[in-house]
């Protein structure tokens, strides 16, 4: 299974598998540390094995995500640039392309279905950048470059519809248009308020919303120091 939702959200997921397989949940492969994809961990772990990247569990234990319910527990098998599961036959890897929504991301390959799963690294239309994980907006589009590398047609994003291999591309062309945008403003001089409102205008972004709150103030600093 990739990912495990919240803690309450368990009951729902087991009786979802219960309704296709007999089988138990042996392995979560975690996409990174934010509760909405990680919280059902505390869950899982007594009869299962979560599999994420070394920093995300890092993330989890630093107890990085400011607004994470209490009791979130951290992968017990961690990676720092793949890890792969054989399983009844089926073959998956988890790799690690580089920082973006964290710097714990890791995109899940099914290589025999030609899919990949990318959790945040592809979310909503708009990146939300969680600078206090680690994540970067100016690394985001090279991460997404080197997924594109992985033999996939269909892609599962961690929000939103199932899409294609041309709508990650886009995706991306739409994160690089994002921080080409952000940069030439911030290096203008232009202040956080401005920028906020730019990014409210040209890319969606909602008033007060976590992209405000989380990726404003680093893409700030962030994007004023790249060269």
């Amino acid at each position: 299974m990739v990912d495990d939702k919240f803690e309450r959200d368990y009951e729902g997921i087991m009786s979802y598998v219960k309704s296709i397989t007999s089988k138990p949940v042996k392995y979560v492969l975690s996409t990174h540390y934010h509760a909405d994809h990680s919280g059902g961990n505390s869950k899982f772990l007594p009869t299962a094995e979560i599999i994420s990247t070394a920093n995300a569990r890092s993330a989890i234990v630093g107890h990085k995500q400011s607004n994470a319910p209490p009791g979130v527990e951290p992968a017990r098998v961690v990676f720092t640039q793949e890890a792969g599961v054989f399983l009844g036959g089926k073959e998956v890897h988890a790799r690690y392309c580089g920082r973006g929504h964290t710097n714990g991301d890791a995109i899940v390959h099914f290589p025999a279905l030609r899919t990949i799963h990318t959790g945040d690294l592809m979310a909503g239309t708009s990146p939300l950048i969680d600078y206090s994980g680690g994540g970067s907006l100016a690394e985001w589009s090279k991460t997404l470059d080197e997924a594109m590398k992985l033999d996939f047609d269909t892609v599962i994003p961690g929000h939103g519809p199932v899409t294609t291999k041309a709508g990650l591309l886009a995706y991306r062309n739409n994160v690089d248009k994002l921080r080409i945008r952000a940069t030439e403003l911030i290096r203008n001089g232009r202040s956080r308020d401005e920028v906020g409102k730019v990014m409210t205008a040209e890319f969606g972004w909602a008033p007060g919303d976590l992209r405000m709150q989380w990726s404003l103030p680093g893409m700030m600093t962030e994007l004023k120091a790249d060269r």
